[in-house]
């Protein structure tokens, strides 16, 4: 297992997944210094759940993609992609930056269920088809692992760091399945509620 100390962190009330595409805008001092960085030295940095002042235990690594827009006073408008899963060891105070002890994360060693994933791609199909009124083309489809898939849903944080936290692909396949045919139902409800709204009550035909 690769541990990393001084590892820049960044304290978010968000969780990022691998392959998601995370926009920051990036305007406190220390955070600039931190991301010119890891700019310069073509660095990742951790983006960690802060909740009630406390930061989660397992983190996503983060590279930044692209700069958006850079300011005169040195903000900066990024665009950065999670990588991958780390646990936070001990953090850092020694820093310019928030900074941490961490050791990058590893899957157990296991087949992947060939049912599970197929049903996971399923229904985020169904949701991206109900949601957005777009198909997913099969060949797209069918390499998409659950980070893939999860990173393009709005879900809550406690869904997402829940996958974070699982050392198996299979469980997360499990997760995401249950996540998006939920997210479909309250889509199918929302569209029902309204259609009964237009409605003024009634039921219409044709």
């Amino acid at each position: 297992m690769e541990r990393v100390e001084d590892f820049p962190l960044f304290p978010l009330e968000l969780v990022a997944l691998p392959h998601e595409l995370v926009p920051l805008h990036i305007f406190e001092e220390r955070y600039k210094t931190m991301i010119e960085l890891c700019l310069e030295e073509d660095r990742e940095f951790g983006i960690v759940w802060s909740s009630e002042g406390e930061l989660k235990s397992t983190g996503c690594a983060c590279e930044v993609g692209e700069v958006l827009e850079r300011m005169e006073d040195g903000r900066l408008n990024i665009l950065t992609r999670g990588t991958r899963p780390f646990r936070l060891v001990a953090e850092q105070d020694d820093l310019p930056y928030p900074a941490g002890t961490v050791e990058f994360l590893e899957d157990k060693s296991e087949e992947l269920d060939l049912q599970t994933a197929q049903r996971a791609r399923e229904a985020y199909a169904e949701l991206v088809l109900q949601a957005a009124d777009r198909e997913v083309e099969e060949a797209d489809l069918s390499s998409l692992g659950a980070y893939e898939m999860a990173g393009t849903v709005d879900f809550g944080l406690e869904a997402k760091q829940g996958l974070l936290d699982l050392r198996s692909e299979n469980a997360r396949l499990r997760l995401v399945t249950r996540l998006f045919r939920a997210a479909t139902k309250r889509l199918d409800y929302v569209e029902r509620a309204q259609a009964r709204a237009k409605s003024n009550g009634k039921v219409r035909f044709g």
